[in-house]
């Protein structure tokens, strides 16, 4: 337990991490923020931040407060912000509410707040405490921090294989690997995170939709990797372009009146070559994170999951595995050649070990 906390402060902050969650997927690039006003051991408001662009989760809880906040306590998961942005500085509205104690679970490690937030609400006469479930608080906003630090978007990979490292038959089959339990589990997945991401010869075998198939989701930006721009003006994908913000990554070389077309329907061309016919991988993440994509679903096959491994973007990866066999000539999860010894192996972590159905999901950190 935090230096000068209580069982009650961890209580509290459990109950606004939980708010926090209700904004999933709705607050990207901000992050999840969920806040509690107690007096006198009573819950007397909350909020959360529920939609990027809208108040955070400090005014929200305020602003909601039918009771007298004179000497009162608010919790709040991440540092309370201090510039003008979409919204007025937080601090500002906590100074003038009459709450004399602020528990703040992490500090925001973006440089326009950084422990400024926490500067003003003191020398304002308010006491603050920080650090209270400081590692859920963090946990729950690595895509955030990983955004806010680095200027990338935070990759995700995820590929499903049966128990013996197939992601298809010899004869290319692949549908379906594992239980509708664990494809329904993908798309919360792709309601959590802004963005999903295939390659070119995804599309052209499946044609799929790469919406989010759940009840009140929010479909991810859709972000195709491909390079001759040679995706079909009819594919699911165009042809849902105009309701759906899709992005079609390509080569420096383009068919403009391709790319012309594609845009009509909608859809963003943007190029990214690597001088040799190919997109270029993280000159894509630098460009999408300039577009404010702050988080990716790395969805792709065989070839894309290699070449996003091997170029350092990828820094989770999913893997969902079904109990069944392939044998014989069926894909693995990485074409190429792979390492040449043992001890050239990309290193995992394993974070977290999950039965979906009759399936195994293995949450993995790259190191």
């Amino acid at each position: 337990m935090t230096k000068n906390t209580t069982e009650n402060d961890e209580k509290f902050m459990r109950y606004a991490l939980a708010l926090a969650k209700k904004g999933m997927g709705r607050t990207n690039p901000n992050p999840m923020v969920g806040s509690v006003i107690v007096k006198d051991g009573k819950i007397i408001s909350e909020g959360f931040h529920a939609k990027y662009g809208e108040f955070h989760a400090e005014r929200n809880a305020i602003l909601a407060c039918k009771e007298d906040m004179t000497g009162a306590t608010i919790y709040v998961t991440l540092e309370p912000c201090c510039h003008h942005g979409k919204t007025p500085p937080c601090t500002d509205i906590i100074t003038e509410s009459g709450i004399k104690k602020v528990v703040v679970g992490c500090v925001d490690t973006n440089p326009k707040v950084g422990g400024k937030g926490i500067k003003i609400l003191r020398d304002n006469g308010i006491e603050v405490i920080t650090g209270v479930l400081e590692e859920e608080c963090r946990k729950l906003n690595e895509v955030f921090f990983h955004f806010i630090e680095t200027k990338m978007p935070f990759v995700v990979m995820k590929y499903a294989m049966t128990a013996d490292g197939k992601i298809c038959t010899h004869t290319g089959s692949s549908k379906w690997i594992t239980s509708e339990k664990a494809r329904q589990h993908v798309h919360y997945t792709r309601n959590r995170l802004a963005s999903v991401m295939v390659g070119i010869g995804t599309v052209e075998k499946d044609d799929p939709m790469l919406n989010c198939r759940i009840e009140n989701g929010r479909d991810p930006v859709r972000i195709i990797c491909d390079s001759k721009l040679s995706i079909s003006e009819y594919s699911n994908i165009i042809s849902t372009s105009d309701r759906i913000r899709t992005i079609i990554a390509a080569n420096n070389s383009i068919d403009e009146n391709k790319a012309d077309i594609l845009r009509k329907k909608g859809a963003e061309v943007i190029c990214a070559g690597d001088g040799k016919g190919r997109v270029d991988l993280y000159l894509l993440m630098k460009k999408l994170g300039e577009m404010n994509i702050d988080s990716i679903l790395l969805e792709g096959g065989a070839t894309l999951n290699n070449s996003a491994l091997k170029c350092g973007i990828v820094n989770r990866i999913n893997v969902y595995i079904a109990p069944k066999i392939f044998g014989g000539g069926g894909k693995s999860p990485f074409e190429g050649t792979g390492v040449n010894t043992a001890d050239a192996a990309y290193r995992l972590e394993l974070i977290n070990t999950e039965h979906i159905g009759e399936d195994i999901l293995l949450d993995y950190k790259v190191r």
